[in-house]
């Protein structure tokens, strides 16, 4: 079969359709003039290589001659990797929510050569069917109506773009303790009490929920808030949504019982779900927690990890053309691999059909089951799944042996600025709070492909490579992202040229995102190609927004450096949001955890003394291993020089120094110093008080 134009582009999802009889074109001018040119408009569709229902529609309407021709005669057709190009995805999204009240991809858009949209849908059927019109039936009728009542279809495309371009809401004043109290009670009122997570099917991870949950429990004390988090973290690492032989999430679930998942694996609910695991270690001390995150790191490092240290984006819900199938088993497979004793009991805990049928996924084929635990109701069951982990260890490796000679999934290997950016600072948690050189290790690799591969000559970052190549300026999401991650390394490391880093990338928002006029940071550089709209985001959805982490990174940044200009720069983002959140708090917990930093408690750690002495690797354990979110820690090494690097970047720490011989804690909270300590007991007790 012959190739059309995405023949030459490095994007997995757009190579996917490069044999398609559609005559695709890539997002350019080659389109658009095109489109001018034979007076046609533009059939836009935008979706991401490891989407299912994106595969669907290919097989059932692009890969289809006769739908090909319609739209090949009807329209100018571009095609658009999501992951790729989030700003464009971004746009003609917040259309389609617009016009639909719903979103999501396969996302399908109809718009004017000028690229001004009047249609906007997500999957559409080959054939019309239950009250849905198919593309047969809707692409001549468009095309009808693109020739005879053309005025009409401009008038809705400029009605809709003034639509997008109208402000959302009206500056708000101020807002404080008050809404972190209104979200926590919203987010109880939808959480599910006996299966956990927030509202019924589908369900999905949403750790920022659960980052934000773990800061107000540890503000007030709220018992329940912590119970919110464990029922959900222990019930989704006991159900099919997480991978029980290879290790992993899967996207999302398709039940409320966290059983039947859609299969693809997304890099960011690794990093994104790990760190959550770690958080609830640090507030728990459980060991299944722990043992749930380091086991989300042995996926991504064995499965997603390039040779080079970069991480790739996904892999997908589709292997042979069977949404997971992969993943599926019989009870006559598992007892043509293990033997008896072993067989009977890996299915008596992992083999639960009535849970299966009660849910009439007619996608599960008869006989075969996805391995999953019985839900938690909370408590002590986080114990009996560790004793299980164990015993069960021998039985995972044997079935994971054989499932990898199975034909694999597809695997999407772009790597990408802002989720490998959130991989590195999950990494670089997990290094700090179990010890696991390990992950640093892993952490530094990425970054350092990030530097070499992924960053212009003149310092500024990109947002894809493959094959060799990177490209596409950076946006908003690439630049907060690294930026947290080279918080993380430095609190890891302790190596200052990550604070340097950080700052220079930082730099480079406030330089080009920066919004002068309203506060808050635009999704595209000033530079970047124009679109229909320049987009501004702040919700918190499948990942944080870019806003969110840069308003955390610029608070933290300011109490690393003691500059009072960052710290005023912090407080533009929060009032630049200020409605938003105000109206509709839970869509924003990412940007919630921010503002529970900046009304406090929050901590300044100076650590002064040497880096290999006991006493020091005693007082960064125990920091380490407990639950102080909103603390940041600075180490002074005296062994280096009489002015380490350290000092340049934050000068007020110049006066510390060791008491006595021993590594010594500096402690300041909300403005406030305390005594230094040489004691971690001493050291917590003054972090932890109220």
């Amino acid at each position: 079969m012959p190739y059309n134009r995405l023949q030459n582009e490095k994007s997995p999802y757009l190579l996917q359709h490069a044999q398609n009889p559609v005559d695709w074109y890539p997002w350019g001018e080659e389109a658009f003039e095109k489109a001018r040119r034979e007076d046609k408009p533009i059939f836009l569709s935008i979706g991401y290589s490891t989407c299912h229902w994106c595969h669907v529609m290919e097989r059932e309407s692009f890969e289809d001659e006769e739908v090909a021709e319609l739209l090949n005669e009807a329209f100018v057709n571009i095609k658009v990797d999501r992951e790729e190009r989030p700003d464009i995805d971004a746009v003609y999204m917040k259309i389609c929510q617009i016009m639909t009240q719903s979103g999501g991809w396969p996302l399908t858009i109809m718009m004017t050569p000028d690229q001004k949209p009047f249609f906007a849908a997500t999957y559409i059927p080959r054939e019309t069917r239950y009250g849905h019109v198919g593309l047969l039936e809707m692409i001549p009728e468009v095309k009808s109506l693109w020739q005879t009542k053309r005025a009409d279809v401009i008038s809705a495309s400029l009605e809709i773009t003034q639509a997008l371009r109208r402000p959302t809401s009206d500056k708000a004043g101020d807002i404080g303790e008050e809404v972190l109290h209104r979200a926590y009670r919203s987010l109880s009122m939808s959480f599910d009490k006996t299966l956990g997570g927030f509202g019924q099917a589908p369900k999905f991870p949403s750790p920022h929920n659960l980052f934000f949950l773990l800061r107000y429990w540890k503000r007030t004390g709220e018992a329940q808030a912590l119970h919110m988090v464990e029922q959900t973290l222990q019930n989704m690492r006991r159900g099919g949504i997480y991978d029980q032989i290879g290790f992993g999430f899967h996207r999302y679930s398709t039940d409320a019982r966290w059983i039947v998942p859609h299969f693809e694996k997304m890099l960011y609910d690794q990093a994104l779900m790990a760190m959550a695991y770690i958080e609830l270690f640090q507030a728990t001390g459980k060991k299944e927690y722990e043992t749930s995150a380091r086991e989300i790191f042995s996926y991504v490092l064995r499965d997603l990890t390039d040779v080079k240290g970069g991480f790739y984006c996904a892999e997908d819900a589709d292997s042979e053309g069977v949404e997971g199938k992969f993943y599926i088993w019989t009870e006559e497979e598992i007892r043509s691999v293990l033997t008896k004793n072993e067989s009977d009991l890996f299915l008596s805990h992992y083999r639960h059909d009535s849970d299966i049928s009660a849910q009439g996924m007619q996608e599960i084929p008869v006989g075969h089951f996805i391995p999953h635990l019985k839900p938690s109701s909370g408590g002590d069951a986080g114990d009996s799944l560790t004793e299980l982990s164990d015993k069960m260890a021998d039985i995972r490796k044997k079935l994971f042996a054989v499932r990898e000679k199975r034909a694999h999934p597809h695997k999407d290997d772009k790597i990408l600025s802002d989720w490998n950016g959130l991989m590195i600072a999950a990494l670089a948690r997990g290094a700090q709070v179990f010890d696991e050189p390990t992950y640093a290790k892993a952490a530094l690799r990425a970054m350092d492909f990030i530097f070499q591969s992924l960053q212009t000559k003149e310092g500024r970052l990109l947002h894809r490579f493959r094959d060799g190549q990177g490209a596409i300026a950076a946006n908003i999401d690439d630049y907060s992202f690294i930026v947290w991650a080279l918080l993380e390394l430095y609190e890891a490391t302790f190596d200052t040229q990550h604070l340097f880093k950080a700052l220079a990338y930082q730099s480079h928002l406030f330089g080009y995102f920066r919004d002068d006029q309203d506060g808050g940071f635009f999704f595209t550089p000033n530079d970047a190609e124009e679109l229909l709209t320049r987009p501004k985001e702040l919700y918190d959805g499948a990942i944080p927004s870019g806003n969110s982490l840069a308003f955390i990174n610029t608070l933290r940044l300011s109490r690393f450096t003691g500059d009072a200009e960052m710290d005023e720069r912090a407080h533009e983002i929060y009032r630049a949001f200020c409605a938003e959140v105000d109206a509709m708090p839970t869509a924003f917990t990412q940007f919630l955890c921010g503002l529970d930093f900046a009304i406090g408690p929050a901590s300044e750690v100076i650590i002064a003394g040497t880096m290999d002495h006991s006493d020091t690797k005693a007082l960064l354990t125990a920091l380490r291993r407990s639950f102080v979110p909103n603390t940041i820690v600075i180490f002074r090494p005296e062994e280096s020089s009489a002015h380490p690097d350290i000092e340049i970047i934050a000068p007020h720490v110049q006066p510390h120094q060791s008491i006595n011989g021993k590594t010594t804690a500096y402690i300041c909270s909300n403005f406030t110093c305390e005594l230094p300590t040489n004691d971690p007991v001493q050291m917590m007790d003054l972090l932890n008080k109220k």
